[in-house]
């Protein structure tokens, strides 16, 4: 590819869903890997090459990002379950502060192997997680030496660092959320065997036949995978929003 130039090639403006191409040049979702890194399935989704760094073309970002947002506002209409993968350090708060702001489940430390084909068995590590929780909120474990309060305090902080974010998740996600697929391929990998739809960030060092909805975007950046995320909040907020009003008009007739 040749030197390009980086710009939105439209006169930006909003759309319904909040989208703007200089926004999204500010936030430097344009930015993707070194061309050595590249992975080739990604070319249709660039738009050229700037000091040996593939740029992604905002348009199809855009565009992409455009059908996820959709998919999720039907995802949520419907009253599934989406979950957030995120597990790279920078974004690990982030990805906790969107989640909870949705009241959606999330994973943001180690995707701990059979969250997903072995979820029956996790589920078990879960309840003995919350009751602890409980144990400990009621004061049942005042009857412990302090020695061994000290030791149950550890293994409760060692249990909500691997289930906080899930705990309240009864049954599988519907869909879940990757925003770093190459850091999280194994929550890709146990999505696709148990049939779970995968959303996933793309930048140009990914292959994008691996999830269902794409989003061509730096997924190494704090503001580009902020700028995602927000916009997936909002339409999560406004899908519940519709959805609330359209069952209290049933009310009222």
């Amino acid at each position: 590819m040749e030197k390009t130039e980086v710009k939105p090639r439209k006169e930006s403006k909003k759309d319904e869903l909040n989208l703007d191409l200089e926004e999204m040049l500010k936030a430097g979702l344009h930015f993707g890997h070194r061309v050595t890194n590249g992975h080739p399935k990604m070319a249709p989704y660039l738009q050229g090459v700037r000091n040996g760094v593939q740029i992604i073309d905002l348009e199809k970002t855009a565009e992409k990002l455009k059908e996820a947002l959709k998919f999720i506002q039907k995802l949520i209409s419907d009253g599934k379950i989406l979950l957030f993968v995120g597990t790279k350090i920078q974004i690990k708060n982030l990805v906790k502060e969107i989640a909870t702001d949705c009241d959606l489940p999330y994973v943001n430390e180690r995707w701990l192997g059979g969250t997903f084909t072995n979820f029956e068995v996790l589920k078990k590590r879960i309840e003995y997680f919350k009751d602890l929780e409980r144990k400990k909120e009621t004061g049942e474990l005042e009857k412990y030496t302090k020695r061994e309060r000290l030791k149950i305090d550890e293994e409760l902080e060692r249990l909500r660092k691997k289930f906080e974010g899930i705990k309240k998740m009864e049954r599988l996600p519907d869909t879940v959320f990757v925003l770093d697929m190459r850091k999280d391929e194994l929550a890709i990998k146990e999505a696709k065997m148990k049939g779970v739809t995968v959303i996933g960030i793309c930048d140009s060092n990914v292959d994008p036949s691996l999830a269902d909805y794409i989003i061509p975007a730096n997924d190494d950046a704090i503001p580009s995978v902020k700028y995602i995320l927000e916009k997936a909040k909002g339409a999560i907020l406004r899908s519940r929003k519709e959805v609330k009003g359209k069952e209290e008009e049933k009310k009222e007739d």
